[in-house]
């Protein structure tokens, strides 16, 4: 990325008004618009998560992931709705999110892995950071998932 971005990380009950509405904007112009796929995006998980996002110099948001720690029914960290801007796409800025991602459920639950839900064509991108499939393909909104592991 050639301009500087703004990284930020807030719970849900520390976002702005402003700060909801553009991921709220964001996924649902990648995941429902973009990727043609109805489906319930403000699933009622959001209060339970960590939000991660860099904005670029125009105050934009061009990238988003939402961060699940370990809880009393799930043994592990969770990466879900990772997401960058079409606009930024093959400049690297998956990677860096990624890269924050892992590092901070590391930090937060050093002794727990990190699952995520991968949509199949992103399979060798998370693979790329030791993910491993932990489940057969199946169809979640009818597109090709698979559940990922990166152990401690």
């Amino acid at each position: 990325m050639s301009q500087t971005l703004k990284w930020t990380l807030k719970s849900f009950a520390e976002l702005n008004i402003q700060e909801l509405y553009q991921l709220l904007q964001l996924r649902q112009a990648v995941f429902v618009v973009e990727q043609t796929c109805p489906y319930q995006d403000a699933d009622g998980a959001d209060d339970q998560a960590f939000h991660l996002w860099a904005t670029d110099g125009n105050g934009d948001m061009v990238a988003y992931a939402r961060l699940f720690l370990p809880s009393a029914t799930a043994n592990y960290s969770r990466i879900g709705r990772v997401i960058s801007a079409g606009k930024v796409r093959r400049q690297g800025l998956g990677r860096e999110l990624m890269r924050r991602a892992i590092e901070w459920c590391q930090q937060q639950a050093p002794q727990h892995p990190i699952r995520l839900g991968a949509q199949v064509y992103l399979r060798d991108f998370y693979r790329s950071f030791g993910f491993i499939e932990i489940s057969d393909e199946y169809l979640e909104d009818d597109i090709p998932h698979v559940d990922m592991e990166r152990s401690v």
